[in-house]
């Protein structure tokens, strides 16, 4: 079977035309697919192949890319580690997905004890002639993407070609992507959203994609100017900085067709603010990484509902479930299920997780939403504690049991507080032993060596005693009712 988001599938068409770029590297197709086939010779010469999975700890750049499709190119599967991961947080994902290879920036970075290539090392040109892609079957494994649980340490969600195939597609027909289209990437590729609608996406239609590195509210409107992309997909905390900036920045955004918003709850007092000071063209969309990224979105050239994330996707089923397990009726809130292609494989080694979230190929989201008459989603709150930090999915157990890591802690809890920005920051309550010396700098402190920056609560109160429920638990909708802006 043929995917269409392989560069190899599309050389017939495509050889010539622009690919990617980044900062240092501009390829067309031809040239792409070749260096794909010569690190894939370098990974086939270390004993990858079928099955192996490849870790590739690198920030947004072409070589990641490349190390993506060569995993794909010998039957492999790649699992993409956040670049700023603590050495602890990385070596668990390193070990947990059973990684063969790492890929990373040099010889500091962790490997949990695989062979390594550098990127520096990476090889760009073949050596006689380039190993043949491998038939892909739709349900070989194509990706492990590490998303926190509620209890506390990352799972690996598997999903596979088929996943990866029909998200690609039903990306590119819902924004009528062609070769025409361009996008600029501007969330980490250790992420689902933009591996799935910036990079695959655009690649199946032919289209080019220019890869900006981190994120600069200061610099993006000058490379929207120089590089003229159709679309772009970005979080809610982007589009918070670019509306908080000088009123005289008037940037000529006249290339976009449209840019998505995603990944956390956005106020449609925001959007409409972006869409009238820049003139997009905004849609905003939901989905899970269980769900290889988008199950729900607005249309670009249809009805736009501000304040909704639209409706499901082609060939996905978005429906709400009451509390007793029946179907909500229209405008009740229940928590959000999704069935369809999509729905990942499961969760790497966790087999009563992944009976838990998936129930009769339904996906358990833990949101809750109510759909309207129009079958437009519109998320209400969530079932579970997560906090979305500029984007970013943060779970208060994985922060918890870094400070019950200190055994002065006696209990800990933590909560999101609402910001302007960046739309939750965490908030961590602790209590102490009787004769503990622990301060909230050393709390802290302790926080920063073993999670990475934007999982670091924003403040650590030390409390005599946390509050509790009258069944004896830490209450934490007091705590967070207390961190609510208070009215008049």
């Amino acid at each position: 079977m043929s995917f269409g988001y392989l560069p190899w599938e599309r050389l017939r068409s495509s050889a010539g035309k622009p690919c990617v770029r980044d900062d240092s590297v501009e390829l067309n197709y031809a040239e792409f697919d070749a260096r794909i086939a010569a690190f894939a010779g370098q990974l086939a010469d270390l004993g990858f192949g079928r099955g192996d999975v490849l870790a590739v700890m690198l920030p947004n750049r072409v070589e990641l890319l490349v190390a993506l499709f060569a995993a794909w190119r010998l039957g492999g599967a790649a699992t993409p580690v956040n670049p700023v991961f603590t050495r602890s947080e990385a070596e668990h994902q390193i070990a947990d997905s059973g990684a063969l290879v790492v890929v990373n920036l040099g010889p500091e970075a962790p490997t949990g004890g695989r062979p390594a290539v550098h990127v520096r090392d990476m090889r760009v040109a073949a050596g006689g002639a380039p190993l043949r892609p491998v038939a892909l079957r739709p349900d070989d494994l194509a990706l492990l993407i590490y998303t926190s649980g509620s209890t506390g340490r990352p799972k690996g969600v598997m999903l596979d070609h088929g996943n990866a195939e029909a998200m690609s597609s039903i990306m590119a027909d819902h924004f009528s992507l062609t070769e025409q289209d361009h996008c600029l990437l501007v969330l980490p590729l250790f992420h689902v959203n933009a591996i799935m609608v910036s990079a695959l996406a655009s690649f199946r239609s032919g289209g080019q994609l220019s890869i900006v590195g981190s994120f600069s509210a200061s610099r993006f409107f000058d490379q929207i100017e120089r590089l003229r992309p159709t679309y772009f997909s970005a979080v809610p905390t982007i589009y918070a900085l670019l509306a908080s900036l000088p009123d005289d920045v008037r940037p000529d955004t006249s290339s976009l067709r449209f840019v998505v918003c995603g990944a956390a709850p956005v106020s449609a007092e925001l959007l409409d603010r972006c869409e009238q000071r820049f003139g997009f063209t905004m849609v905003e969309g939901y989905g899970l990484t269980e769900g290889t990224c988008a199950s729900a979105c607005n249309p670009v050239d249809g009805i736009r509902k501000l304040g909704t994330v639209g409706p499901a996707l082609p060939g996905q089923r978005i429906a709400i479930r009451a509390e007793d397990g029946s179907l909500a009726p229209t405008g009740e809130p229940g928590e959000v299920v999704i069935s369809g292609p999509t729905v990942m494989r499961g969760y790497l080694n966790l087999p009563e997780a992944t009976a838990a979230t998936v129930v009769g190929g339904w996906l358990h989201t833990g949101d809750v939403g109510r759909l309207d008459e129009d079958g437009y989603l519109t998320l209400v709150d969530r079932v579970k504690d997560m906090i979305i930090r500029g984007g970013e999915n943060i779970y208060p157990k994985e922060i918890e049991a870094v400070l019950h890591g200190l055994p002065e802690v006696l209990e800990a809890a933590v909560v999101g507080r609402p910001d302007a920005v960046l739309g939750e920051a965490p908030i961590a309550y602790v209590s102490l032993y009787p004769g503990s010396a622990l301060t909230e700098d050393d709390l802290l402190d302790h926080c920063r060596r073993h999670l990475t920056r934007v999982k670091v609560p924003e403040t650590v109160d030390v409390v005599s005693a946390l509050p509790k429920n009258p069944v004896g638990k830490i209450d934490k909708p007091a705590l967070r009712r207390s961190l609510q802006p208070q009215t008049a």
